[in-house]
């Protein structure tokens, strides 16, 4: 990752070698805080282009993290009930 831009109520980072997959389930969960103003990302190249992802909000640090964690943890339940599911 690469902080593109940074301010004390925004941030614009590039996502380095990830898709459409993790910046959507992450934009979802970062629109679900209280304190959120805006999340965005763009891929201005379908091909070759890096994503640039975009926070508005009074900590985008802090809320970057904190919905990295969540969908972390989401993930981890999943596949916890994958391999119980495959273990009945």
């Amino acid at each position: 990752m690469k902080i593109i831009e940074e301010q004390p109520d925004s941030l614009v980072l590039e996502i380095t070698g990830e898709s459409h997959t993790i910046c959507n389930i992450l934009r979802k969960r970062i629109m679900s805080k209280d304190e959120l103003i805006a999340a965005a990302y763009d891929i201005t190249h379908p091909l070759i282009g890096e994503p640039e992802f975009e926070v508005h909000c009074e900590n985008p640090k802090e809320v970057l993290v904190e919905a990295a964690e969540e969908v972390k943890q989401e993930a981890n339940d999943f596949k916890d009930a994958l391999i119980k599911a495959f273990d009945e």
